[in-house]
């Protein structure tokens, strides 16, 4: 049987790693394209080739799509953070949007057997509860509107062009390899590097708003194996854990995990969806059942790791582009922006 060759962009960041480790597990010859701007390269699994650069530059994509003749493309590459895109526009559609169209292009070009997506449950906005695949997306951030942006674009090239697609729309998602330096999202990884470095936890809002926190494993293994499955070829899931969490119960988690009790520090609150929580049983049909991994059992898992890492500094976005109504300790600094990190 010939090798498959898969493109996994993102893959030295959180989400892309994982799958990146899962592709090779199957038998892929793995490439990676990652700028670093939010990856790192010791998250690289063995055995991958990795490419330093960005999806933005349309040029370098073109030379990696004629170089290694892809089979299958795993797009993780983003920069996804809801709360912050209101205030990064032009950058959010640069990097989520443009740069998703230069890999669609070359995919269509380049006959690539499909195309797997990581979109987000940002693409529902204010919806009914849960939400499910039926529903009619209404994004109501920035980042929301690109990644639905995206999915609709593949729909028109698989009707135009015939490039088979499988879209994914994970959420909160935790675990090794993410990036715990972000101050702007992942939550539980901006709660342990507050504990690390003997800070307060920053909760905006009252912290009753709630999510369902999903452990690594039930989203890469799904995401990696997807272009195996010819059912899921052409559809979208939700993917992701079932229970919802408030912040408040998360806090005291993630503190457990640390052994201490969590000292919670209060924000305004942001301009957010209250409550957020996916179906999956669409995903279940076609995947089967997920890890089972509880929550506390994989914050443990993720604790664990944290540890060893270390404690990191947070980095100030640069170049915010809009700064009336900017969220409490978003501080406005002037320097090159990152260009591209990676989903989820």
């Amino acid at each position: 049987m010939q090798t498959k060759t898969s493109l996994v962009t993102g893959g030295a960041g959180f989400i892309g790693s994982h799958v990146a480790k899962h592709c090779l597990a199957m038998g892929q010859k793995v490439v990676v394209l990652d700028d670093l701007s939010g990856g790192f390269e010791d998250h690289l699994p063995e055995g991958v080739t990795f490419v330093q650069g960005s999806v933005t530059d349309a040029a370098l994509v073109t030379k990696l799509f004629e170089e290694y003749k892809f089979n299958y493309v795993y797009h993780l590459a983003a920069y996804a953070a809801e709360g912050l895109s209101h205030f990064i526009r032009r950058f959010n559609y640069n990097v989520n949007l443009i740069g998703s169209i230069n890999l669609i292009n070359e995919s269509v070009k380049h006959k690539v057997e499909c195309f797997v997506f990581t979109s987000s449950i940002a693409v529902y906005g204010a919806g009914q509860l849960p939400m499910t695949e039926a529903m009619v997306p209404q994004p109501e951030d920035p980042y929301g509107v690109s990644k639905y942006a995206v999915e609709m674009d593949l729909k028109a090239a698989h009707e135009m062009f015939g490039l088979n697609y499988v879209v994914f729309r994970p959420h909160n998602v935790y675990g090794e390899n993410q990036n715990i330096g972000d101050k702007y999202r992942n939550v539980i990884g901006i709660f342990m590097n507050q504990i690390m470095q003997g800070q307060q936890l920053t909760v905006f809002g009252d912290g009753t708003q709630t999510r369902a926190f999903s452990y690594i494993d039930d989203v890469a293994i799904p995401i990696a194996k997807s272009v195996t499955i010819p059912e899921a070829y052409n559809e979208v899931f939700n993917i992701g854990a079932d229970k919802p969490y408030s912040v408040n119960e998360l806090a005291g988690v993630v503190g457990e995990c640390f052994n201490t009790t969590p000292d919670i520090k209060y924000l305004s609150a942001r301009n957010e969806v209250l409550h957020a929580y996916s179906d999956h049983t669409k995903a279940h049909k076609v995947f089967g059942e997920g890890t089972n991994i509880t929550l506390k059992e994989g914050i443990a898992r993720m604790a664990a790791w944290a540890k060893v890492v270390g404690a990191r500094k947070s980095k100030e976005f640069g170049n915010i582009e809009i700064t009336e109504k900017l969220p409490d300790g978003w501080a406005v600094i002037v320097e090159k922006p990152v260009t591209e990190t990676e989903l989820v």
